[in-house]
C-alpha cells in the first residue's frame, strides 16, 4: 500500500512540473527572450516575404545571416524577375549590393542600429520586450507563442505586428505587420531558422557576395549592355526601357514635366514634380561600378533597398526592374521620399 502511495505522489509531482512548464505566461517568455538576446552569437534564417502594399501582392525570397558582434547579410530575391539585392555589414563598412548589375554602394554606418527590420531577430525580440502593453496568446496548432505588439518601422503606415515564436527554442516562425485598419501589408514566413550557425570565413566578404551571381547574371548583363549601345547609336528617342511613374504624389504636388536627357554616353528620363514640394526622378540604365560614400543611410523600401545621401539636397537611389532611380529634392521630407519610391513597386514602364 505504501509503495502505491509513493508512486501516486511521484506521478502527481511529475504532472505538476510538466504542467508548470507548459503554462508559461508572457512575463516568463519575455524573461527568456531578454536572456537569449543577451547571449546571441549568430543565426541564419530563410523564408518568404509577401508585400501587399502595391496593386498586386509581391513575393520575395528572404535570407538573413548574423554573426556577433555586428556582421549582417540580408538577401532579398524577386523570383519572378530573378533579381537579388544584398545588404552586407562587415569590418569594412556597410554595403548595398546589386550582384546582377555588378553595382555596389559602400559607406560607414551603424546599420541596423535603431532601424527596425522585420526579418532581423533582434528587431522582433526588442519590439516584444519594449511594449508594456503587449498581447500574448498561444497557438497550439503551430506550437507557438504569439505576441501582438507595436510596430516601429520606417514605413509609418505599419502600426501593429503579430509575431509567432516557437515554444521550444523561440525561433521566429511568422510575422504579420498591419496598418491602422488591421490590413496585413507585410507577411514574413520563415522556412528555417538556426541559432549558433557556423559560417564560412568569407561569408560576409563584399567581393564574394558581389561576384557569386556574376556568371549567372553575365548573359543578362551583356544583353543589357548591347541594348544600351544600340540606344545611344539610334538617337535620343529610342530608350531600352519604359518610363516609370510613381502612383503616389504628396498632397499639393503635381506632375510638372517629363523629358529625355543625355547623361554621359547614355540617355535618361527626367521626371519633375512641383508644388508644395519639388523633386525630380531620374531613370536610367545602371552601369557596373563601385560607389564609395562618406555617409549614407539604408532605406528599406520593402521590395528593394535604397541609399539616402545628402543633407540640404537629398538623393534617394535604388534599383528596380533593371532601372536605376534617383529621387532628388531640397524640401521633400524623408518619409514622403520613401512613399514616392515605394509606390513604384509593381509599376510597369510605359
Amino acid at each position: 500500500m505504501r509503495k502505491i502511495t509513493w508512486i501516486f505522489i511521484v506521478v502527481i509531482c511529475v504532472s505538476l512540473i510538466l504542467s508548470a512548464c507548459g503554462s508559461r505566461d508572457a512575463d516568463d517568455v519575455v524573461g527568456d527572450l531578454e536572456k537569449k538576446l543577451k547571449d546571441l552569437e549568430s543565426y541564419h534564417g530563410t523564408g518568404t516575404m509577401t508585400l501587399n502594399t502595391g496593386n498586386e501582392a509581391q513575393e520575395y525570397q528572404l535570407e538573413v545571416s548574423y554573426k556577433s558582434p555586428h556582421f549582417y547579410r540580408i538577401s532579398i530575391t524577386n523570383t519572378e524577375r530573378d533579381v537579388t539585392q544584398i545588404v552586407l555589414r562587415n569590418e569594412e563598412g556597410v554595403f548595398v549590393l546589386t550582384p546582377h548589375l555588378q553595382k555596389s554602394f559602400r559607406f560607414q554606418s551603424d546599420w541596423p542600429g535603431q532601424q527596425g527590420q522585420v526579418y532581423l531577430y533582434e528587431t522582433l525580440v526588442n519590439s516584444i520586450i519594449t511594449d508594456d502593453e503587449r498581447q500574448f496568446t498561444k497557438d497550439d496548432e503551430q506550437k507557438s507563442f504569439v505576441f501582438d505588439v507595436n510596430a516601429n518601422y520606417q514605413n509609418r503606415s505599419l502600426s501593429r505586428q503579430k509575431i509567432w515564436l516557437s515554444k521550444d527554442g523561440y525561433e521566429p516562425q511568422q510575422v504579420e505587420i498591419a496598418d491602422d485598419n488591421a490590413s496585413v501589408l507585410v507577411l514574413v514566413r520563415f522556412n528555417e531558422f538556426e541559432f549558433d550557425k557556423q559560417f564560412e570565413d568569407d561569408a560576409f566578404d563584399m567581393q564574394r557576395n558581389l561576384s557569386m551571381w556574376q556568371m549567372k547574371s553575365l548573359p543578362t548583363f551583356l544583353a543589357d549592355q548591347e541594348a544600351m549601345d544600340e540606344e545611344v547609336e539610334s538617337g535620343p528617342t529610342n530608350l531600352s526601357f519604359g518610363v516609370y511613374t510613381p502612383s503616389y504624389t504628396p498632397d499639393g504636388v503635381e506632375f510638372s514635366d517629363l523629358r529625355e536627357v543625355q547623361r554621359d554616353d547614355h540617355l535618361a528620363i527626367l521626371v519633375r514634380y512641383a508644388g508644395v514640394y519639388n523633386y525630380t526622378i531620374i531613370e536610367e540604365k545602371p552601369e557596373a561600378q563601385d560607389v564609395n560614400l562618406s555617409q549614407g543611410e539604408i532605406i528599406d523600401l520593402g521590395y528593394t533597398f535604397a541609399v539616402l545621401t545628402g543633407e540640404v539636397q537629398k538623393t534617394l537611389s535604388w534599383y528596380y526592374d533593371g532601372v536605376e532611380f534617383k529621387l532628388t529634392t531640397d524640401d521633400l521630407p524623408k518619409e514622403e521620399m520613401i512613399k514616392v519610391a515605394q509606390s513604384l513597386e509593381g509599376q510597369i514602364g510605359k
